[in-house]
């Protein structure tokens, strides 16, 4: 069984930071795209930002220059550093990663439980 744990959600204040991480565990072979998505109340589940395991990143129009993304292949961990945070960055956010569980198989997405983000004064 995989599984995607993250950590480092919380209130903050708008103008503030937070970092969320990711790590995958349990068994499985390999790792491609990782990446974190978001939902608020009563709004689809949206891609916050993805990251190749070459680096290759993809943002979210709307945290472009705010948020980055980054990964410790070696942990099998992905980051998400968020700064200057707006009250619409309030959402649960979620972590993806493509997992192949044997040598030959699929990557299948699989992903984390979420883990609140809330951006209020």
């Amino acid at each position: 069984q995989v599984q995607l744990v993250e950590s480092g959600g919380g209130l903050v204040q708008p103008g503030g930071s937070l970092r969320l991480s990711c790590a995958a565990s349990g068994n499985f072979f390999s790792l491609s795209d990782m990446g974190w998505y978001r939902q608020a109340p009563e709004r689809e589940r949206e891609l916050v930002a993805r990251i190749t395991n070459a680096g290759g990143r993809k943002y979210a129009d709307s945290v472009k220059g705010r948020f980055t993304i980054s990964r410790d292949s070696a942990k099998n961990t992905v980051y998400l550093e968020m700064n200057s945070l707006k009250p619409e960055d309030t959402a649960v956010y979620y972590c993806n990663a493509r997992v192949r569980t044997t040598a030959f198989g699929n990557f299948i997405p699989w992903w984390g439980q979420g883990t609140q983000v809330t951006v209020s004064s």
